[in-house]
């Protein structure tokens, strides 16, 4: 989809998109006139009205509208009412008071309202995908930009949205790792893939410990970005970002007795790191960027590892283990662990699907923050809050480091406690973080995936591509 900027309508223009506010008065547009008690702009309403063979689509916008809320409006236009755009001839209006944000926020929606969550189905390709398809808009050419970031950001979203629903046959630690090293060669950025015997040599121990029950092999995935349009980087903020990729958790020998249906999406947090490297690296965000996603698949083997086993980590620190499907948070800590070591990095922030407790406590309606750094935590939220993927905060407070304490090793992976789970697996992490005095961890178990009107199961929201690049770009 390409988008243009156009003063007016001409005769070419067969479907024209109306934004709307919440008014009083009956809307009026280019001689067509609608009374207000059809259609008066409220949120989450249409109006569409044939003008002679051009099909005008009002779109109620309301008042009150956030970015998520134009976005989310702008997607079910697209997706419900595809059949008005079967040609390239489709102009969007902008109103005299829409921003910038709420530019990027329509066209995003718009773009994002192609998904189709029936892979492996045969289905009609969205009009918006043709490499043909022009959207034109009727706005100042300083708009074009938003436009543009608007579509950029929902083509990573997109891709993001396949990662996740994909099936685990399909999506294995091997398929991410392709994915990654094909994204860095498109948009910009380098990649090393680490296997499962480099692996062993360098003491990803934890790492390789939830991988060996499954057949499939471990990768350790590191991607590199800096700037093409900068020369010098030497002065530019140096940020690390790592994603849980665990490909499908049965939950190990500790087997899941509920929910293992949906553990495809375990690797959400790691599709995150991946979509927001290649969305930095579309926009040519003025940063460099070290990213880990440790990806592998924890399975039930005769090779699996066992409750009360003690296992090593990258970091040298020995590690107790109460519950196997308490996993992530051992990719992440050898992830966390070798990242500081290796690059060391100005801020971290790490994304993972790590605890039902986050879920719990939060529902599906922001993810949970831990960060001591008050200024990091501040900017993570503005960022989320922007952008529509809200974080909120819970403690790390040094009286939950009992809940990690092992008799027999440095620490264990599961306090074995029903209660404040997602604080315990926050301080296990920060365990292996050297006190870093800029490190972030978001558990986004209850917002990476979810139901939403526009399936009829369960599938991926992307969160986390854009609040990671938000929150970059604005460091």
């Amino acid at each position: 989809m390409k988008v243009n900027i156009i003063s007016q309508i001409n005769s070419s223009i067969k479907t024209v998109l109306i934004p709307v506010f919440e008014i009083d008065a009956d809307v009026r547009f280019n001689g067509v006139t609608i009374s207000k008690l059809i259609f008066s702009g409220k949120k989450d309403t249409h109006y569409i009205y044939d003008n002679n063979g051009v099909i005008y689509i009002f779109i109620g916008v309301g008042n009150d509208n956030n970015y998520k809320n134009i976005k989310t409006i702008f997607r079910r236009i697209s997706t419900k009412q595809k059949d008005f755009f079967i040609n390239n001839l489709v102009a969007l209006h902008v109103p005299d008071l829409f921003l910038n944000s709420q530019v990027e926020a329509a066209v995003s929606g718009l773009y994002l309202g192609t998904y189709n969550l029936g892979h492996f189905k045969k289905a009609d390709i969205h009009p918006f995908l043709n490499t043909d398809f022009e959207l034109n808009l009727i706005a100042a050419d300083s708009f074009l930009a938003a436009a543009q970031k608007g579509f950029q950001i929902a083509r990573s979203q997109l891709d993001v949205f396949t990662l996740v629903d994909l099936p685990p046959n399909v999506v294995t630690p091997k398929y991410l790792s392709n994915w990654a090293h094909e994204s860095g060669k498109k948009y910009g950025f380098s990649t090393e893939i680490i296997g499962f015997e480099a692996c062993k040599i360098l003491g990803l121990e934890a790492f390789l410990s939830v991988g060996k029950g499954s057949d499939k092999e471990p990768q350790f995935v590191i991607m590199h970005y800096k700037p093409k349009i900068i020369e010098d980087n030497s002065n530019l903020k140096h940020i690390g970002l790592v994603g849980k990729g665990i490909t499908f958790d049965t939950g190990g020998l500790n087997i899941k007795t509920a929910g293992m249906l949906h553990m495809k999406c375990d690797m959400a947090g790691g599709a995150a790191v991946f979509g927001a490297m290649q969305l930095i690296a579309d926009l040519q965000v003025p940063v460099q960027i070290t990213a880990i996603v440790p990806c592998c698949e924890n399975a039930v083997d005769s090779k699996s590892f066992l409750p009360s086993d003690v296992i090593q980590s990258y970091a040298g620190k020995s590690i107790e283990i109460i519950d196997t499907d308490a996993e992530g948070r051992l990719i992440l800590a050898d992830a966390l662990s070798y990242l500081i070591k290796n690059f060391n990095p100005e801020i971290i922030v790490d994304i993972a699907t790590l605890t039902g407790s986050s879920l719990a406590t939060f529902g599906h309606e922001c993810g949970a923050l831990f960060c001591s750094n008050e200024s990091i935590s501040k900017k993570l939220q503005q960022a989320g809050d922007a952008v529509g993927e809200r974080l909120w905060p819970l403690p790390l407070w040094d009286c939950y480091k009992s809940d990690i304490e092992s008799d027999i090793a440095n620490v264990k992976n599961y306090s074995g406690k029903p209660v404040a789970g997602a604080i315990s697996a926050a301080k296990f992490l920060e365990f292996f973080t050297e006190n870093h005095a800029s490190w972030a961890h978001l558990d986004v178990a209850g917002v990476a995936y979810g139901d939403d009107e526009f399936a009829k199961t369960k599938h991926a929201t992307a969160f986390g591509v854009h609040l990671l690049t938000n929150f970059i770009e604005n460091l």
